[in-house]
């Protein structure tokens, strides 16, 4: 059985001889560029995982690991077109260094690599169902993009219209890497449906995390603008807990910061961060995700695999759940 580093050292070889290197320079470089950015490597892992967890069969979950991480990286630069994002783990994003119709065409590029990936799984008869996961993954990351783009534009959003949305966009991924993993495996159904529970949940947990960081985090250690949320006036848990708890001239306050779009946003980002600091938000959105983490680890506790196997995903997720990047 592997560890976290050594199922990380595994994808990364495999990474590096399946590298987008090919001609036209102009379509591949930036699939390159933005695979090479690094990350955390967080959902080939899990696919790795999920497959360990039901036997040593971590490497043949490869193609589907880099399905996935080809998916989400493509996901990542569509993501940042939309929001208009200068930078991605601290380095210029995909359509600032290369262009915009460029960031576009080879976005579109590394989604049907993604499919290429999974096409090359060596356990033939779980390439079905594995398909019909990851197609179901891919919808719900739309639909919870299109949600996120809409809640910026509403102002009757609430914390479950919001918790629904991060299911959709970031825990279903997290999800689906983990039963496509799996799958490849053979695992048990019930198992399987376990294990799917476990990954929404995390997912939650993490994405929470990811908000926390976004408004209160170390900028150097961030990677990304620290206040972009605020800035882009999306309604995440934070300012929703916020915009629940406010009374009077401070809630009016915070609902106009959060309808405008300064041309200068620092001020902004200041004057909502007070206000979020004042009410208490980051303690209250710390309680919401260690609530989704539980939830999640008793899913896991319930899978029927040894207590060994289930340790890399036990520590994956504090690491998760504790990053500051």
């Amino acid at each position: 059985m592997h560890s976290i580093n050594q199922l990380l050292g595994i994808f990364e070889n495999y990474l590096e001889a399946h590298a987008f290197a090919k001609e036209p320079n102009a379509l591949y470089a930036p699939m390159a560029y933005v695979m090479g950015m690094g990350g955390k490597r967080l959902r080939p892992l899990l696919s790795m995982m999920g497959a360990q967890l039901f036997g040593d069969q971590a490497q043949a979950a490869l193609p589907v690991a880099m399905a996935v991480e080809v998916f989400h990286n493509f996901s990542l630069v569509h993501d940042d077109i939309m929001d208009q994002a200068p930078l991605r783990r601290g380095q210029a994003t995909v359509h600032h260094k290369y262009g915009l119709n460029t960031g576009i065409l080879s976005g579109d590029a590394m989604l049907i690599y993604a499919y290429e990936f999974i096409r090359q799984v060596s356990n033939q008869s779980a390439i079905p169902r594995v398909l019909r996961e990851f197609n179901r993954v891919a919808i719900e990351v739309c639909e919870g993009q299109q949600y996120d783009m809409d809640f910026e534009l509403r102002q009757d959003v609430k914390i479950e219209d919001y918790l629904l949305m991060i299911e959709l966009k970031t825990a279903a991924l997290i999800e689906g890497s983990l039963v496509m993993g799996a799958v490849v495996a053979n695992a048990p159904e019930a198992d399987i449906e376990k294990l799917a529970a476990f990954g929404r949940n995390i997912g939650v947990a993490f994405q929470l995390q990811d908000d926390i960081l976004d408004t209160f985090g170390d900028p150097q250690k961030f990677g990304k603008k620290v206040g972009g949320d605020i800035a882009q006036n999306k309604k995440t848990f934070l300012i929703l807990k916020a915009l629940e708890l406010a009374r009077g001239e401070t809630r009016d306050q915070l609902a106009h910061y959060m309808s405008t779009n300064p041309e200068d946003d620092a001020q902004k980002i200041r004057a909502v961060t007070d206000i979020l600091r004042q009410l208490n938000i980051e303690e209250w959105a710390e309680q919401m995700k260690e609530q989704a983490q539980q939830k999640g680890m008793a899913f896991l506790d319930a899978i029927n695999a040894s207590e060994e196997r289930k340790a890399p995903l036990r520590e994956l997720t504090l690491r998760l759940v504790q990053r500051e990047s």
